[in-house]
């Protein structure tokens, strides 16, 4: 049995899966990871407890497929981009990962804009100064923790953390370097100056690789600790919301992906490179594709917060009953109109990323009566996702590009009322997949590409198959498009009052 590795480190949990070059999945196993927020607008990670998570995930995999090390012949790794990591000379970590979504950087972003003109920055990376790039954050550390960015020999990102765990080679995936707003699109190589921006030298940063490129070799030491067999191959990655993409089946120029994560991304294929500033624009795991695409910085880590804060009788009760607390919400939320009986909410938990990109949006409930209820707050926070999604419809058809059908993966997928919701909102049918294990089976398939395992990129549909379609209910319509109405209106009228939210004491 020969078998290909693929590991994700995600927001919420570091999931690994093993599968076989013909289309089977032998085994999947995951570990929990913590998102710590201490301060208004912060989103850090522990990098270690990513290790450890790995450390604990690959030995259950072996175990439960009944399979030895010797019979994993590739690994691949995929995570959240672009995270920042700081590495000293021993490469450990200096301090917590600083997150994708983060937007404490709301001075940095400011300052690096007016450092390099935003229409010569676009010209070279296809995108925007935002609360996404690498680089405001890094100016963030120069002024709040100068020793610790002083003592930083490296940068990179989550899952190139892992790679050189595993194999002790240090580099970073072209996607990560493009969204952190080091690289030049048309030249496909990393810019001196985009890096001297940040306010570090060249030399910090590892050699660019694609997806399949190959990284390396399990160390003996990383065998040790992993139990993988030593020199197992091992390649540079991929993001994980490209790599979720490409699972879901989008190869073809049109086909719109919906993930519904812990963040909202949304990305379309295109066979060219169709930039603008509000949005991002990535390489393809495909050769010769690219996936215009946006990324909401919160949609399921907002309903979790719901959960967590505001839904702990329902979580009790979802507990006795073998449930998640997701699942009753959404029965009880089913009962509610469209239009979540006149409350609108806007998602802005952590700021916006596209199209927005304003690090000083807040999340927002507006509407609430002493009649509403948990209910309808829920199927406001649903809706507000789903006009989110809209919203970068709206934009990838300003930017001249029409979505030829529209899939749905990841966790929040699973709900049949927020995928009917979104189907409503975007007045497009909606296909959900069956058995999308995530950005891991990516992971895995890239490594066989890399290594020869596999030959063709269109084999990952052997791995999932479409389910259920949810088609737009015409009568709901006209609801909903009030409703969005006022929700992109709500956002224009507060916009200039969330930088004088910000400036208030923190919590």
């Amino acid at each position: 049995m020969r078998l290909l590795l693929g590991l994700d480190i995600g927001t919420t949990s570091t999931i690994g899966i093993l599968i076989d070059p013909e289309g089977g999945t032998r085994a999947t196993a995951s570990r929990p990871s913590e998102l710590v927020s201490r301060h208004p607008n912060w989103a850090e990670e522990d990098p270690s407890q990513w290790w450890t998570n790995v450390r604990a995930v690959i030995p259950e995999l072996l175990a439960r497929a009944g399979a030895h090390a010797s019979e994993v012949v590739a690994v691949g790794v995929t995570g959240m981009v672009p995270t920042t990591i700081l590495l000293n000379e021993e490469r450990r970590p200096l301090r917590a990962s600083i997150q994708q979504n983060d937007a404490r950087a709301v001075r940095e972003i400011e300052e690096a804009r007016q450092a390099l003109d935003p229409d010569e920055f676009f010209t070279r990376t296809g995108g925007s100064i935002n609360q996404q790039s690498v680089a405001p954050k890094l100016r963030w550390l120069a002024r709040h923790e100068p020793e610790c960015l002083s003592r930083a020999e490296t940068v990179l990102g989550s899952y190139d953390y892992i790679t050189a765990h595993l194999t002790g080679s240090l580099s970073v995936e072209r996607n990560w370097a493009l969204e952190a707003g080091f690289m030049d699109l048309d030249r496909v190589c990393l810019h001196d100056d985009l890096i001297r921006l940040a306010g570090i030298g060249p030399e910090r940063l590892p050699p660019l690789r694609a997806s399949q490129e190959l990284a390396g070799e399990v160390t003996p030491e990383a065998a040790a600790e992993t139990g993988l067999a030593a020199g197992t191959p091992v390649v540079a990655g991929c993001a994980d919301h490209i790599a979720s993409a490409f699972v879901a089946g989008a190869a073809e120029d049109g086909d719109l992906v919906v993930k519904f994560g812990g963040a909202g991304d949304i990305m379309l294929s295109c066979r060219e490179a169709v930039t603008d500033p509000r949005m991002f624009i990535d390489f393809h795991i495909v050769p010769g594709l690219y996936f215009s695409n946006g990324c909401m910085a919160a949609s399921g880590s907002m309903l979790n917060w719901i959960v967590r804060h505001l839904a702990r009788a329902e979580s009790a009760e979802a507990r006795e009953a073998g449930q998640k607390a997701h699942v009753l919400l959404d029965r009880q939320a089913g009962e509610v109109p469209p239009g979540a009986g006149g409350v609108v909410l806007l998602p802005y938990f952590l700021g916006e990323k596209t199209p927005l990109h304003d690090p000083f949006a807040r999340g927002t409930v507006v509407g609430m009566g002493l009649h509403h209820g948990l209910p309808h707050l829920w199927r406001a926070a649903l809706e507000a996702v789903a006009y989110g999604f809209r919203h970068h419809v709206d934009v990838f058809s300003e930017m001249g590009l029409c979505p030829r059908r529209v899939i749905a993966c990841d966790g929040g997928a699973a709900s049949d009322l927020w995928l009917q919701i979104t189907a409503d909102v975007l007045e497009r049918p909606i296909q959900r997949l069956l058995h999308h294990p995530g950005s891991c089976l990516g992971a895995a398939f890239v490594a066989g590409m890399g290594t020869g395992e596999i030959d063709d990129w269109s084999a990952i549909g052997r791995y999932v198959r479409p389910e259920r379609s949810f088609e737009p209910e015409p009568r709901r319509l006209p609801a909903y498009r009030d409703a969005y109405g006022v929700y992109r209106d709500l956002y224009r009228r507060l916009q200039s009052l969330y930088p004088r939210l910000g400036a208030l004491p923190p919590a």
